[in-house]
């Protein structure tokens, strides 16, 4: 079976929307494995955040490239016409002929220039020549049109700067088109300079891509993490809302942010037994994300990343309705999920001054925005959340982005935050890293099922990249393992590359 793409200038190829996150792109493609039965992924295992990513479907003919700090994608190129049906305005681009064998080439020479120039896409300016690196080789001519660019093979001796192209590529010193590529420009030459650094046009997501309807919630383009518990959600289009820890009710959450993509009911495991001793008798933390009742809150976060068979709300109807609860709000999507929860101060005092009778609050606790890095193990369960921490520095503004090392935000938080603890030996510990290991999960855990791409055991290419396909097991390597580590009102779990894969944000002192 063969897929169909319908080619659109500036805008993508068929679904395939420029602009659009890999999280989108890959949750599509592996939605339908008999269309894409291969998905390769090359990635660069030092700098994943900075560097493009490379997405190869061999099967189909294409490569797709996004950039490493924010997942979009920025250009598709069609690289083998022969393994899927493309065409523009309802003209195919390939005809074929013979057998429709899928193990068999059935087509006639791919796209010729003459083809290209007078009956699909029509004239455009001169283009640019790359000569070859040998004197008998042959060259590169790229022409393009806007949004689109075709390259062909010239031999070398029949190129002159002084001939007509028109002329030139329609000689038979002119062969197959080597690739085809779509992108967001007028040009080529112009858009190759910004081609992963340009604002796309279109939404990351696919869904607001193809629909014009107001009813689909907008996404999140930034969030700003400031002191106090609040947090900030820039939106594409909408005005930024505002979530305050211990505050912001669900009500509100799906108010402006729509429903989740899913619900998951926290329940007790075995961490439960550190939370046993009476909370009198607990010495209050200056990093409760790092206590192992907390940590247990965060590791069912990234436990609740599930397919589409478990995105139901899910309900014990042995919860206590007393506010003991704990529920997760999934937005994977937009990057991030919520606990939805009763503050702490209000679980202390629920008995004893409220009454049991009375219903505690729900509201927001903490938030987990998590890094999407290819090679981890939470890899395409959520989308790539960029945010930005706003801190005060004795009067000096600064600002910590997702895309920074762990070791240089460490560094700055180290120094800002060097006078809040009693004494140093606390500081010590509040800043000393917790293994949180993401390979071992019991036999009916989504830990132990779900599907990963990449993984840093696979080690480097000889380009420097790491490559990888669908369905590597996690367990299999020690290095899914991750380190926790600590700051009043911030979590950090931080890769072995020292690039950060999730940031849970809380308020300190409830």
């Amino acid at each position: 079976m063969r897929a169909s793409f319908v080619i659109q200038p500036t805008r993508g190829l068929g679904w395939m929307t420029l602009g659009a996150s890999l999280h989108a792109v890959l949750t599509r493609l592996k939605s339908q494995p008999q269309l894409y039965p291969k998905i390769d992924l090359a990635y660069s295992s030092s700098e994943p955040v900075l560097d493009p990513i490379v997405l190869n479907l061999p099967a189909n003919g294409l490569r797709l490239r996004f950039d490493g700090p924010d997942h979009r994608l920025r250009l598709i190129e069609i690289i083998d016409f022969s393994k899927s049906n493309f065409s523009y305005k309802s003209m195919d681009l390939v005809r074929r002929v013979g057998s429709s064998s899928e193990t068999s080439p059935d087509y006639v020479s791919g796209p010729s220039f003459k083809h290209l120039y007078n009956r699909l896409f029509g004239p455009t300016y001169a283009g640019e020549y790359i000569p070859p690196t040998t004197t008998d080789g042959d060259g590169t001519y790229v022409l393009s049109w806007p949004g689109l660019a075709a390259r062909f093979s010239l031999r070398h001796r029949a190129w002159s700067d002084k001939a007509d192209f028109v002329t030139l590529l329609s000689s038979s010193a002119a062969s197959l088109t080597i690739t085809m590529a779509i992108f967001a420009g007028t040009s080529w030459s112009e858009a190759r300079i910004n081609l992963f650094s340009e604002r796309p046009l279109l939404p990351r997501s696919l869904v607001l891509a193809s629909r014009t309807s107001e009813t689909v919630p907008d996404e999140v383009e930034e969030v700003i993490v400031h002191t106090g518990g609040r947090l900030e959600l820039f939106r594409r289009s909408l005005s930024p809302f505002v979530v305050n820890l211990n505050e912001t009710t669900p009500q509100d959450i799906v108010a402006e942010l729509g429903p989740p993509d899913a619900i998951f009911r926290k329940s007790r495991t075995g961490l439960s037994i550190h939370a046993s001793a009476p909370l009198k008798d607990r010495r209050p933390s200056m990093s409760p994300g790092l206590e192992p009742y907390s940590r247990e809150n965060e590791q069912t976060s990234s436990r609740s990343y599930t397919d589409e068979s478990e995105n139901e709300v899910t309900i014990d109807d042995n919860v206590d309705d007393r506010g003991d609860s704990e529920t997760f709000y999934n937005y994977f999507h937009h990057g991030f999920d919520l606990l939805i929860s009763t503050p702490q101060q209000c679980r202390n005092s629920h008995a004893s001054e409220i009454g049991v009778d009375t219903p505690a609050m729900f509201v927001v606790t903490k938030v987990f925005l998590h890094g999407n890095i290819p090679g981890s193990y939470s890899f395409n369960r959520h989308r790539r959340s960029r945010w930005r921490i706003l801190l005060d520095d004795n009067g000096h503004p600064l600002s910590l982005t997702s895309e920074m090392r762990f070791s240089e935000v460490s560094d700055i938080l180290k120094d800002i935050y060097h006078g809040s603890y009693a004494n140093g030996e606390e500081e010590r510990k509040m800043q000393r890293g917790m293994v949180l290991n993401r390979g071992w999960g019991v036999a009916d855990s989504p830990e132990s099922s779900i599907e990963l791409l990449g993984g840093f055991e696979e080690g480097p290419t000889p380009e420097g990249q790491a490559t990888s396909g669908i369905g590597v097991d996690a367990s299999m390597s020690s290095l899914n393992n991750t380190e926790l580590f600590g700051f009043p009102g911030m979590l950090f779990e931080v890769l072995k590359n020292d690039h950060i894969s999730c940031l849970t944000v809380y308020k300190t002192g409830s």
